[in-house]
C-alpha cells in the first residue's frame, strides 16, 4: 500500500501543473456588507479560474483602514474600502498621516454607504448634537467607521471623552449592545436596507436620527468623496420619514504592483457578468456600470483602466 501510495504521488507530481494566481479579496465583519460583497466578486471570478488561473478567496476583517494597510504590506492581494479612507490613504493624512500609500490603486466603486446614526427610541437623542453624555458605538478600531465617526466629530467640536461611553464594538456586537440597552446609539456607514438595522428595529423601538446642519453641510462640501443623501422612509420599522445624512463609496481597491492581467480579468468578470453581481445583495439593486466608476478617490488602476476604456467606459 505504501509503494502503491508513492507511485500515485510520484504521478501526480509528474503531470505538469496549471499555474494558478491565488488572490483574496479583504472584506469587514461576516455581518456586514463588505464580507458578501467579497464573495460575489470571488464567485463570479472563480467561475472562470480554469481560463484564467486565477482563484479568488475572501477574508473577514477589520475593514477599511486594516485592508489598506494590509495590501501595503503584501498581505492581501485586493480589498474594500471606504471612498474617504482611500482618500486619505492616497494623499498621506488622517488615519495614514505620516504613512502614505503611494501605491493604492481603484479597481472600481460598488455601492453607496450611507453615515447612519442608530438610537435608542428611548434615549431620547434627536440631533446629532445630542449624543454628548451618551454611551455610543464609533466602530471598531482601525475601521474607516471609526475614522469618519472622528472626522465628523472633529468638525462638530465634539471629543471622545464628551460621551458618556466611546465604543469600539464591531457590527455585530453593536446592534446586541444596543438592543440590550448597553449602549445608546452607534454609527454604521453602510448602505441600506441592511439586516443590521432591521434586526434591531423588529426586536426594540429605535429612531435613526439625522445628520444634517451648517457644520455637516461645511463638512460634505470640503470632502469631495462625500455626499448627501436621504434613507428612504418606511425602509426601517418606526422610521416614516426619510433620514437625511451623507455618504462614501465602498471601493474595490489593490495596489499598483497587482498585476496588470490579474485586475483586467476581475473588472471584465464583474462587467459581463453585471446582473449577477446585482442580484447577489439588496445593496446592489440600484447600481449601474457607470455608477462602478464614480466616487473613485485613488488613483485607478491600469487593468481596470485597460477595461473600461475597451467598453468606452472611459477615454
Amino acid at each position: 500500500m505504501k509503494k502503491l501510495a508513492l507511485m500515485v504521488l510520484l504521478g501526480v507530481l509528474s503531470i505538469p501543473s496549471f499555474a494558478v494566481q491565488l488572490i483574496t479579496i479583504g472584506s469587514g465583519g461576516v455581518t456586514g456588507t463588505y464580507y458578501p460583497t467579497g464573495g460575489a466578486i470571488c464567485r463570479l471570478v472563480n467561475k472562470i479560474k480554469k481560463k484564467t488561473g486565477i482563484l479568488c478567496s475572501v477574508e473577514s476583517t477589520n475593514g477599511s483602514v486594516y485592508n489598506i494597510k494590509t495590501i501595503k504590506n503584501s498581505e492581501l492581494d485586493f480589498g474594500i474600502a471606504q471612498s474617504d479612507i482611500a482618500y486619505e490613504a492616497s494623499k498621506g493624512i488622517g488615519k495614514f498621516e505620516g504613512n502614505k500609500v503611494s501605491k493604492l490603486r481603484t479597481v472600481m466603486a460598488i455601492y453607496p454607504e450611507l453615515f447612519t446614526l442608530v438610537t435608542r427610541k428611548d434615549s431620547n437623542i434627536n440631533d446629532i448634537m445630542d449624543i454628548k453624555g451618551k454611551r455610543i458605538n464609533l466602530g471598531n478600531s482601525g475601521s474607516g467607521n471609526e475614522s469618519t465617526a472622528l472626522a465628523m466629530f472633529n468638525v462638530l467640536g465634539i471629543k471622545k471623552t464628551d460621551l458618556a461611553y466611546a465604543g469600539t464594538l464591531s457590527a455585530s456586537e453593536m446592534a446586541d449592545a444596543l438592543k440590550n440597552n448597553k449602549i445608546d446609539g452607534y454609527f454604521y456607514m453602510v448602505e441600506h436596507p441592511t439586516a443590521n438595522i432591521k434586526d434591531v428595529t423588529n426586536a426594540i423601538d429605535v429612531k435613526l436620527v439625522p445628520i444634517t446642519g451648517a457644520k455637516i453641510d461645511k463638512f460634505v462640501e470640503d470632502n469631495s468623496f462625500y455626499a448627501k443623501d436621504n434613507i428612504p422612509g418606511e425602509m426601517y420599522k418606526g422610521n416614516p420619514a426619510d433620514i437625511s445624512t451623507f455618504g462614501v463609496k465602498a471601493l474595490l481597491v489593490t495596489s499598483a504592483d497587482q498585476k496588470d492581467e490579474v485586475v483586467y480579468s476581475v473588472v471584465k468578470q464583474v462587467f459581463e457578468n453585471f446582473d449577477a453581481l446585482k442580484n447577489a445583495h439588496p445593496a446592489f439593486t440600484h447600481i449601474t456600470k457607470k455608477s462602478l466608476l464614480e466616487g473613485l478617490s485613488a488613483p485607478l488602476h491600469n487593468g481596470a483602466k485597460k477595461y473600461f476604456k475597451e467598453i468606452g467606459l472611459i477615454k
